[in-house]
């Protein structure tokens, strides 16, 4: 948004600047294929501990599953780290990872 301020008889532009998304949430929470868990403690999991609807946590235990990981979530590290330890607590693999530019 640019707003246009008067002072002195001349007129200045002031321009808001928007952060780019990338930069507002560098990390992503990654969990990791395992021969382990369960579809279903996995999609509970990420119901309950990222806020994930039920139908999100299937598509990602489902892209987990064909690709050997996925970032199930993005944000600040200190807001997703208490997640990825949650996930870590119920046997599950995941990492915070810096976020790749696309």
């Amino acid at each position: 948004m640019i707003e246009l301020t008067k002072t002195e008889g001349f007129t200045e532009e002031q321009e808001d600047i928007l952060v780019a998304e990338d930069e507002q949430y560098p990390f992503q929470l990654v969990v990791w294929n395992d021969d382990v868990n369960t579809f279903d403690w996995v999609i509970a999991s990420l119901v309950e501990v990222c806020g994930h609807t039920n139908e999100q946590a299937q598509q990602c235990a489902l892209i987990i599953h064909l690709n050997g990981k996925y970032a199930v979530k993005e944000g600040e590290y200190l807001k997703l780290r208490p997640q990825c330890e949650a996930l870590l607590e119920r046997g599950l693999s995941a990492t915070i990872e810096e976020a790749v530019n696309q």
